[in-house]
């Protein structure tokens, strides 16, 4: 009304009323399944609740769309999207952007068909990984397929899956208001913006006469470690200690054009972007040692904030003597990198193409114990591999993995948007407004023990020195929580009994699922020709 700019402070009532959601989905399935328990077909229609407007529900559908395969091979499929407009907030993007609301879906369905198909859930999921050589619905090939069998493989080893299974079984037979339940689920998770255009980043380093290095960049740091990791390249790149070098503030003044600082590709843009500009320094500065150090200039080797040439005895330059060097010969000390990820093309009319330019593998095995009474439960252990590739940061990928993880935790089993659907003035309303009454994961929802370790030999060709995303993949190992809550509500029931397990899983929904395990009786078993939604 004044033309001035006006300061908004939410309090948290209005902020969580007011803002969107993850995109809730409703899924209609049909499945099919040979004699050898493969997935023949999958037709499947995916809801989304879009809320009032638009925003960004196209393009978190299509991405559901794309993942409703996970790490499955299905020969035939036909999926459909659609967006339902709503008298509700207007719903967003959140960590996953509609992955993990397609690739629960197939866990659903492989959970719920292992009973009828009289196979246990985690050999009927072993039996249709990718394969090497096979592409998705959506026509990209799987490239390095052989790693979601290896990283299961070593899943289960390190779990201890087989021993640790009969021994669940064990308490089970030993206990009637208490059951445990044991789940392995994997993860195939492709990396990159839908809209291609956004896969670019740009950098600006400048290293100044003292030696030091100043970077800029297009990512923004919110406690993921993006910053850390993007002076580790810049530090590797240059071969100087990371002491050397300083970060600047994002700013759109320094680094134009930028990219959302998400889709996990954060470090893998700018992280290419500022590589790029260090290896134009670089360049230059070798020209500038070669010629000191009487070799070619391909030979100069910059490594610990020294530099030194292959054939030059013992000849060594410190970094910022040479620096300074090189600032008295003119040679330009700063540089403006660029990286574009490569590969990348899609018909999105046609739903074709290869959108992603790698995917990310992981699995994780989990342990729960339910209460036959309240529905209340312990995750007693998790044990995650998981897939980085050449991991720029260990420490702080190991961060994600476990904070994405509880994060999944959370919105499979404790956080619940509830309105009034009274008859009043309050109709329509979101009760759910604090924290006190939505749940979101604390220090008690962790694992009692957690283990998490970085497959091994898994350098991604065509990234930065040869690393993967982190950001997203983790949250869907989470699965296997929801699966173990369906394998210890079965176990409540008659032998072969099929969950249908709400989600959230929350203590409410798991109580009601034991309560309908625990009524029903051998012959209530489903047909096993047949399992629909």
């Amino acid at each position: 009304l004044t033309g001035h700019p006006v300061s908004l402070r939410l309090n948290r009532t209005q902020d969580i009323t007011m803002t969107g959601k993850r995109h809730p989905f409703f899924a209609t399935w049909e499945a099919g399944f040979d004699a050898g328990k493969r997935l023949c077909a999958l037709r499947a229609t995916l809801t989304s609740n879009g809320g009032w407007s638009l925003d960004l529900s196209e393009p978190v559908l299509a991405r559901a769309l794309c993942h409703i395969d996970n790490a499955y091979w299905i020969p035939d499929i036909e999926v459909h999207g659609r967006v339902a407009k709503t008298n509700r907030q207007s719903n967003t993007a959140f960590r996953g952007f509609g992955g993990p609301q397609g690739m629960i879906v197939i866990e659903d369905i492989l959970g719920r068909c292992a009973p009828a198909l009289g196979v246990e859930p985690h050999e009927l999921r072993r039996r249709n990984f990718y394969r090497p050589g096979q592409a998705t619905p959506y026509g990209q090939p799987v490239r390095h397929a052989e790693r979601l069998a290896a990283i299961w493989s070593l899943c289960a080893e390190r779990s201890d899956f087989d021993r640790r299974q009969a021994a669940v079984a064990a308490f089970n037979a030993a206990h009637q208001d208490t059951k445990r339940g044991l789940a392995i689920t994997p993860v195939k998770f492709g990396i990159s913006f839908n809209l291609t255009a956004f896969n670019q980043a740009g950098a600006l380093v400048h290293v100044y006469k003292d030696g030091s290095v100043l970077i800029n960049h297009g990512g923004t740091e919110m406690g993921q470690g993006l910053h850390t990791k993007m002076i580790q390249v810049a530090a590797t790149a240059l071969g100087v200690p990371m002491a050397a070098v300083r970060l600047a503030p994002t700013r759109t003044d320094k680094v134009p054009n930028t990219s959302a600082t998400a889709a996990s590709a954060g470090a893998d843009l700018n992280g290419g972007a500022v590589k790029n500009a260090c290896d134009q320094i670089r360049e230059r500065l070798a020209i500038v040692a070669a010629g000191r150090l009487g070799v070619p200039a391909e030979d100069v080797r910059f490594a610990g904030g020294m530099v030194t040439g292959l054939g030059a005895g013992d000849q060594r330059i410190a970094w910022p003597e040479l620096v300074h060097d090189a600032y008295m010969r003119r040679v330009q000390l700063w540089a403006a990198g660029f990286y574009r990820t490569e590969g990348l093309h899609w018909d999105a009319e046609r739903m074709q193409g290869e959108p992603f330019k790698y995917f990310a593998y992981g699995a994780a095995a989990a342990e729960v114990e339910v209460d036959g009474f309240t529905g209340a439960y312990r995750l007693r252990r998790a044990d995650i591999v998981h897939d980085v590739g050449d991991s720029l940061s260990p420490l702080v990928d190991l961060g994600q993995i476990e904070g994405g993880f509880v994060q999944g935790v959370g919105w499979l089993t404790l956080e619940e948007l509830l309105w009034d659907e009274t008859d009043g003035p309050n109709r329509g309303r979101l009760n759910t407004q604090a924290a006190s009454t939505y749940k979101i994961p604390s220090f008690s929802e962790m694992p009692e023990e957690f283990n998490v370790h970085l497959f091994e030999r898994a350098t991604e060709s065509g990234v930065v020195y040869g690393s993967k995303a982190v950001g997203e993949p983790p949250l869907m190992e989470a699965f296997s929580v929801r699966e173990a809550l369906r394998q210890a509500v079965g176990a409540f029931g008659p032998a072969g009994w099929s969950v249908t397990l709400a989600s959230p899983a929350t203590p409410e929904a798991v109580y009601w699922a034991v309560r309908a395990a625990r009524d029903a009786a051998p012959s209530e078993q489903p047909v096993p020709a047949y399992v629909g939604a």
